[in-house]
């Protein structure tokens, strides 16, 4: 069953449905988890103290709100536009990520957001 948490930024908040995969629960398991922004086109990324594979359904291409779990940096990763990977306007994580979830609402308030803001997800 998807978990809700909400993702806590300095400018707002906005919820979001963590899935019951083998990689949403163990991150369900480890809230809550602040960390530092990263953006990379229109993703954000931060190292998260949970380290896991990469899952059979792991994946590049992402949507507009999905939540993923980068394997190779221990990130969490929100997506909400092209990045410097993407061709066109596609959403294109640097390297597979797990989906692991999905935003509530209007995910283009994560477009506000600079390197080094806290970012907050809790239940």
């Amino acid at each position: 069953m998807p978990t809700d948490i909400t993702i806590y930024l300095e400018k707002g908040e906005l919820p979001a449905q963590l899935d019951d995969s083998a990689t949403g629960e163990a991150i369900r398991k480890a809230l809550p988890l602040e960390g530092t922004a990263s953006r990379w086109g229109d993703e954000i990324y931060f190292t998260i103290p949970v380290h896991l594979p990469e899952a059979p359904d792991a994946r590049q291409d992402m949507a507009v709100g999905e939540l993923g779990y980068w394997p190779v940096g221990a990130a969490f990763c929100i997506f909400f536009g092209p990045t410097p990977a993407s061709r066109g306007q596609e959403i294109r994580a640097a390297s597979a990520v797990n989906p692991i979830g999905q935003i509530i609402g209007d995910a283009r308030i994560f477009k506000s957001v600079a390197d080094g803001e806290k970012v907050t997800l809790s239940r």
